[in-house]
């Protein structure tokens, strides 16, 4: 530690408020008066979890966005270190309040949030099953500070990276929004097929018919299509003959109504359903410095960019040859089949997967893009079809039976270019991400512990804004 730092307890400097116990019978899903927003450990690890509200209580364990919570327990996230959410947090989290003035919230923020005090905290839990923090084992913690300047700048360097961080992260979700838009409006909806059938039924010539079908694929009227044709005529011509694309009749199927000229299949015979395996653990030879992918299911939990890049093990060649199913290729549609059912993203690398999953190559009619939206929106369906008592589980059989839509060839490929770029960007998006916590990893123990001055840090340019907060 340098000499112009300092040292105290953190039992010192700051106070604990746990937070409310309340059932989940009084927890409500609709904001109403008289209720506020209740935080749960879930509304930080999950972004899809809808938020939840209880009565107004009357207490002090309300906390803002920039407050500091620690999570109490959980195999996972005991530990942790977390803000960006404004309520009541429940009873498995704490508030931690600075009471003096020569510690900034932001700097101690990222100090308990480092890698050093995490570890130790795991390694002095009061479970070895379900981990807890007390009270008791945070204030001895020291807490080593520089002047308020220097832990000012300390804690802007960290903001910066993990503004940039969130983001992307909010980014990536739109863009996978649009991609999961698009595909319910072309494939689900059929909005442009409609849209042509209205068209037709009041009368319109084959370029209104056509015309009506560009409104419903760009979600422009008329005049701002005629004005586009003008501006940007080459964008025109493809909307223009994407819209050509489309049938103009509905006609019967096992799926109900579909568009005329596209068919109904089952998935096993439109793409490859491959399983995986895993080699035996206790051989080295399949392990130590391996240096392909290798993937379980825990790889994707959490995942809500719905791509892989990296997995936590890797094998060796040897480790590969006991897999039946090989190296499967970049693109290949990733599913877990058990414990849970449900977690998808497309690989982004070569790699081999374990028993827990369902890989899907789509070298046929169906694209890597469309099936990944297709299994999105069949979920049900294919959870619906898993079985088992100890664990749910779909196996590949009761998987290649669910039908799947088969559009024409020319519509597949209009949908899958816009879709790829959309994935294109979402994969450099979680590159940078991944890049940018590499660098927060290294650079900020260093100038927490004083190793390295804040004078001698140079960052990338970030461009940066302070991301929304629910």
């Amino acid at each position: 530690m340098r000499s112009d730092w300092k040292e105290c307890k953190l039992g010192d400097i700051v106070s604990f408020s746990q937070g409310l116990q309340v059932s989940v019978e009084s927890q409500f899903l609709e904001k109403d008066d008289g209720l506020s927003r209740f935080v749960r450990i879930i509304d930080f690890t999950n972004d899809t979890e809808p938020p939840r509200y209880i009565k107004t209580p009357d207490k002090k364990q309300f906390v803002d966005v920039d407050d500091i919570v620690m999570i109490r327990y959980g195999s996972q996230t005991a530990g942790k270190v977390v803000r960006g959410k404004s309520g009541f947090i429940a009873n498995n989290m704490f508030k931690v309040a600075i009471k003096v003035n020569f510690i900034d919230k932001n700097y101690l923020f990222h100090y308990l949030s480092s890698k050093t005090i995490y570890d130790f905290l795991r390694y002095t839990q009061s479970s070895s099953t379900m981990p807890a923090i007390t009270f008791g084992m945070l204030k001895p913690i020291l807490i080593r500070y520089p002047s308020l300047r220097s832990q000012n700048i300390i804690a802007k360097v960290a903001n910066d990276i993990s503004i940039k961080i969130e983001l992307n992260r909010q980014i990536n979700q739109t863009l996978e929004a649009m991609a999961q838009a698009l595909f319910k409006s072309w494939f689900v909806d059929f909005d442009p097929v409609k849209a042509k059938l209205a068209a037709k039924a009041a009368g319109a010539d084959d370029e209104g018919v056509t015309l009506a079908a560009m409104e419903a694929l760009s979600g422009q009227n008329a005049e701002a299509l005629r004005k586009l044709a003008h501006t940007e005529p080459e964008r025109y011509a493809e909307l223009k003959a994407t819209a050509e694309l489309f049938p103009e009749a509905l006609v019967e199927s096992e799926l109900g109504e579909i568009p005329a000229g596209w068919e109904v299949g089952q998935i096993g015979k439109q793409v490859k359903c491959m399983g995986g395996g895993t080699p035996p653990t206790k051989n080295t030879e399949f392990w130590e410095d391996g240096h392909i992918y290798w993937t379980t299911p825990k790889d994707l939990s959490g995942n809500s960019n719905k791509i892989l890049l990296d997995t936590s093990r890797k094998i060796t060649e040897a480790g590969l040859n006991k897999i039946s199913s090989g190296l499967l290729p970049v693109n290949t549609v990733l599913m877990s089949s058990r414990a849970p059912v449900g977690y998808l993203a497309l690989a982004k690398v070569p790699l081999a997967i374990n028993q827990g999953y369902i890989a899907m190559i789509c070298d046929q009619n169906l694209s890597s893009e469309y099936v990944i939206q297709w299994a999105e929106a069949n979920m049900d369906e294919v959870k619906q079809r898993a079985e088992g008592t100890t664990f749910s589980e779909i196996s590949k059989k009761n998987f290649r039976e669910i039908l799947v839509l088969v559009p024409s060839t020319q519509v597949i490929k209009s949908y899958s270019d816009l879709v790829k770029a959309y994935y294109d960007q979402i994969t450099s998006l979680v590159q940078e991400c991944n890049s940018l916590t590499e660098l927060r990893d290294t650079l900020l123990p260093k100038l927490l512990s004083g190793e390295i001055s804040v004078d001698d840090v140079e960052l990338p340019n970030l461009d940066t804004q302070e991301p929304s907060h629910d």
